[in-house]
């Protein structure tokens, strides 16, 4: 077994540079998550989540686990616990203002959508309650009781990034008490079920679990931190993850299993484990057999990653939060004209792709700004050619 490691990969705690493995695949899933959430998009009928039980949301979550440890993990052991935990409080301060942003402006955006195409998109979204009931709305925002389904993923992730203070503090007590948390909470939780209110009218729970999806987020970021070290090349375990993927393309592509009796039945019988809310554990197996042959593809290519090709997909997912909130705005709107201009194939790429662009065109705007090229030295500017033939003119009165 390997001996988790005393601290980061970096040495005495030192600022790691970001895994451009990382933002790469973060960035395809910004974009596969886009595709998702536009509603009857005929693309959404080939993303990974048709093929298998995880989807794009593991994707984000390990990785946003993984670059947490490169951003955050590192500062408990510079800085120390207290300035940690206030670093990692000033992120779920941003994230939640992000949630409350996102969902006035979708909200503003749907309410004029109904308005001008003539379509509920209101009730699309199950927004009634807000507008008929805008005290009890406003608090459930504010408060993260009201939780709709569009709008889950970001209180699942500050909940969860809320709880590294504490992982922390299991690692100063020992080093396998941080390893063992996560797994045991997530037992905990689906032995239990520790739920958290998603609306006031009903007993509804958050759809994203935070204490079963912490689970992947704490894996990622074990990994980062060389926790946990990730398997070698090994053509027996290649072997392996590659069937599971096969096997479990059987149990959820649905021309199989619909059509195939006998697939039917056991594809019905592992539903305990392909469920989404409290993270099942066939999910978690799925993304690590898919994470591990990715890694295997790319061990000692990782070079691949750098060059032009692959540099849209690094900005993007260097920029996942900015990219996320937008994709959940175009996403509407990408939905609103597909149904005003029809699905046809051509009407359909022209709004994926549009999406695409504006998505990748927000990550350079946004790191064009974190940039903050108004504190660069501004370069030696040169008078303009009438002041320079007035300089050299004597003064007249």
């Amino acid at each position: 077994m390997h001996r988790p490691a005393s601290g980061q990969h970096a040495p005495n705690g030192q600022r790691r540079a970001r895994d451009v493995r990382i933002d790469v695949f973060r960035g395809v899933a910004m974009f596969i998550i886009f595709i998702a959430h536009v509603h009857a998009n005929p693309w959404n009928d080939w993303i990974p989540a048709r093929f298998g039980p995880s989807d794009a949301a593991e994707w984000f979550v390990f990785c946003s686990g993984f670059a947490s440890a490169v951003a955050f993990g590192g500062m408990f052991v510079r800085r120390g616990f207290a300035i940690g935990a206030a670093r990692v409080l000033y992120r779920c301060w941003q994230i939640y203002w992000a949630q409350i942003g996102l969902f006035l402006f979708v909200a503003a955006t749907v309410a004029a959508g109904s308005w001008y195409f003539e379509r509920d998109y209101v009730g699309q979204l199950n927004l009634y309650p807000f507008f008929e009931e805008p005290m009890q709305g406003l608090f459930g925002l504010f408060s993260l009781t009201y939780v709709p389904n569009y709008f889950d993923i970001l209180p699942m992730y500050t909940a969860i990034l809320a709880m590294l203070p504490a992982l922390m503090a299991l690692r100063r007590l020992h080093s396998y008490a941080a390893l063992l948390a996560p797994p045991l909470l997530w037992a905990a939780n689906r032995a239990f079920g520790f739920d958290l209110p998603a609306e006031w009218w009903s007993d509804r729970p958050w759809f994203f679990n935070p204490f079963g999806w912490q689970l992947i987020f704490f894996t990622g970021f074990a990994f980062a931190s060389g926790w946990l070290k990730p398997p070698a090349s090994d053509r027996r375990l290649i072997a392996v993850s590659a069937a599971y993927l096969v096997f479990m393309v059987a149990m959820n592509w649905s021309p199989i299993w619909t059509n195939v009796e006998i697939i039917g039945k056991v594809s019905t019988a592992l539903l305990w484990g392909f469920e989404k809310t409290d993270f099942g554990i066939l999910r978690y197996l799925h993304f690590l057999a898919i994470a591990y042959l990715l890694r295997c593809a790319f061990l000692g290519r990782e070079h691949l990653l750098h060059t032009a090709p692959f540099a849209v997909l690094r900005k993007v997912g260097q920029q996942a939060l900015a990219v996320f909130v937008t994709s959940m705005v175009l996403a509407r709107i990408a939905g609103m004209l597909l149904d005003e201009f029809g699905r046809s194939l051509f009407t359909t790429a022209a709004v994926n792709l549009t999406g695409f662009v504006l998505l990748a065109l927000t990550a350079y705007v946004v790191a064009w700004f974190k940039g903050e090229p108004w504190r660069k030295p501004a370069p030696e500017a040169q008078p303009e050619p009438s002041l320079q033939v007035l300089a050299g003119r004597p003064e007249t009165r």
